[in-house]
């Protein structure tokens, strides 16, 4: 149970300092740290997410306006991948879920690395809006892939939405960051709809541990946010990040039974 409350600290900490990337821990914390198996790690981790995306959210909200119509296309656009994305997982092996999901860890890392999340997007109107006509279909179809990452993996998919808002749409780096919590809120919320069938065996007494420790530690997180080097913050989550993704690999490939 005390491994659950670190856990749930480490990434409400990177939700609430960089707004995207932390819930991409919360599987691989649940799988190997707590000892859950996958298909009860999944939903657990959609609630995790929830609710630290939305601790995260409030601090940043009184800051910097979230664009609300530009989460809601995001968001609709997500729900029902989710559902498709949760059927999908139920159909892969263990052992391939676990590899995909190592190697997405990967892609998450590397994007972190290289950052770019201040330049600017082709759908930005000289009058500060969103041409929505020319980037309506790249929205959509970027919601839908978070979506199904989200449905598959648990995952909230921040490490999409933003560079997606920014380069995309042209919204600012803090202004995107408060928008995709609520494209992750909505998200998680859908997927862990999906997973329906596997609520009944969740345990919330790990469930509670662990994202009542995430949502305080990221809304103090975020709070913080502003008097901390982003750039240095997010390059060190993104080695911890390729370190567990190596972790889960040899994991999956050397003894993929021993997870449940």
């Amino acid at each position: 149970m005390l491994l659950a409350a670190v856990f749930g600290a480490v990434i409400g900490l990177a939700l609430g300092l960089l707004g995207a990337g932390g819930s991409i821990l919360a599987v691989p914390a649940l799988v190997y740290g707590v000892g859950q198996p996958l298909q009860m790690a999944i939903p657990t981790s959609l609630a995790v997410v929830a609710l630290s995306s939305l601790g995260a959210l409030f601090p940043r909200e009184r800051r910097t306006a979230v664009r609300w119509p530009v989460a809601l296309v995001f968001g609709a656009a997500g729900i029902p991948a989710a559902f498709g994305g949760a059927a999908l997982g139920k159909l892969v092996p263990q052992r391939w879920l676990l590899l995909a999901f190592a190697a997405l860890m990967v892609i998450v890392a590397v994007r972190m690395l290289r950052g770019g999340e201040n330049q600017t997007g082709a759908c930005r109107t000289q009058q500060g809006g969103i041409n929505w006509r020319t980037c309506l279909p790249k929205s959509v179809f970027a919601g839908a892939t978070v979506g199904v990452l989200t449905g598959l993996f648990g995952v909230g998919g921040g490490f999409i939405i933003v560079p997606a808002l920014t380069l995309l749409l042209g919204l600012g780096a803090q202004q995107a960051v408060a928008t995709s919590l609520v494209v992750v809120l909505i998200n998680s919320v859908a997927g862990f709809a999906a997973h329906a069938g596997s609520i009944a065996t969740i345990d919330y007494r790990v469930l509670l541990l662990f994202a009542g420790t995430s949502l305080v530690v990221s809304i103090v997180a975020a709070r913080l946010s502003t008097r901390l080097n982003s750039s240095t913050m997010r390059r060190w989550f993104a080695f911890v990040v390729l370190a567990v993704a190596v972790f889960v690999a040899v994991a999956a490939v050397v003894d993929p039974s021993a997870l449940g």
